[in-house]
């Protein structure tokens, strides 16, 4: 019987303050839509640079006969084959290097061609040109400065460089886009926070009689503020749901259909729908908890009981 009442006063709720109510849904479902969104990216770049930092290498060019009539750092002349030795040697023995590759200028002009062969200056450029360089792998790309430290600068070493600087800029970007999308979400859910308090109050105020009788006959606070708090609760859980289409939509059109990043960009590791699915219980848990604490906050100071 009790149960009952409580449902048949949650229905009231809702259909007394049905725009209000619906203003809650969209609120809160926008507001975790950005927040799940905003995770998502950020599992996102962390998958990126997991998967890239583990492919790019620090390379270390060698000076050759060009550099050494231009380059400062070359001006003792071209690398020589003992310079060579050495830096390779060197390279292997450091505990932080995976592997060590090197690539001829024969093989740097042949890979040039194959990625520059259509543009202009590539008709121009020749083999005696492109710089001989070791191909490093570390096995923690984070700690690239030992190997720039201990190589720039020497003799027959024209320049050491990080791949990884490439791709920082996008990741940056990204983070960027990130902590814009969390902005948002908050100014959103401030905004949830309020029609919802708003509505919790309008809702108390016009059953101030049913709830004035309820507290002459002896109901307890906690049945008194039970419809409300549940009402919230409702409009939260379905706009949290609302928030899960949008996530489970977002994925499908931007990654797998519609826009097809996955297609377009082929290179890029996007995450899966494992990753989207591990989001939705807390999305749905928070659209339920969040209004559902705010109404019984809200009434301890709209509904004296």
């Amino acid at each position: 019987m009790r149960a009952q009442f409580v449902l048949s006063e949650i229905g009231v709720g809702l259909r007394r303050n049905l725009t209000m109510t619906f203003a809650v849904i969209v609120s809160v479902a926008l507001s975790l839509a950005l927040f799940g969104g905003a995770l998502l990216m950020r599992e996102q770049v962390s998958t990126m640079k997991d998967y890239w930092y583990d492919k790019v290498n620090v390379s270390i060019f060698l000076c050759n006969k060009a550099d050494a009539a231009s380059a400062a750092k070359c001006a003792k002349g071209a690398v020589t084959a003992q310079q060579k030795e050495q830096i390779e040697a060197d390279l292997k023995k450091m505990t932080i290097v995976d592997t060590v590759m090197h690539e001829t200028a024969d093989e740097a002009f042949k890979r040039y061609k194959e990625q520059y062969g259509d543009t202009a200056i590539a008709s121009v450029v020749t083999p005696d040109q492109m710089q001989e360089s070791f191909r490093v792998k570390l096995k923690d790309p984070e700690k690239y400065k030992v190997v720039a430290t201990a190589f720039a600068g020497r003799d027959g070493v024209e320049s050491v460089a990080d791949q990884r600087g490439i791709l920082q800029n996008l990741f940056d970007l990204m983070n960027g886009m990130n902590i814009a999308a969390l902005g948002v979400m908050g100014l959103m859910l401030v905004i949830a926070l309020m029609l919802i308090v708003n509505t919790v109050r309008v809702s108390a105020f016009s059953r101030r009689r049913e709830t004035g009788i309820m507290r002459l006959v002896g109901a307890s606070s906690f049945y008194i503020q039970m419809p409300f708090i549940m009402e919230a609760a409702f409009a939260g859980l379905l706009g949290g749901a609302v928030a899960c289409v949008l996530l489970l939509v977002g994925r499908y059109f931007l990654i797998d259909h519609g826009i097809a990043l996955a297609e377009k960009m082929q290179l890029v590791n996007f995450i899966g729908w494992d990753a989207v699915l591990a989001k939705l219980p807390l999305v749905i848990a928070i659209g339920l908890l969040m209004p559902a604490v705010a109404a019984f906050i809200a009434l301890r100071k709209y509904l004296k009981v």
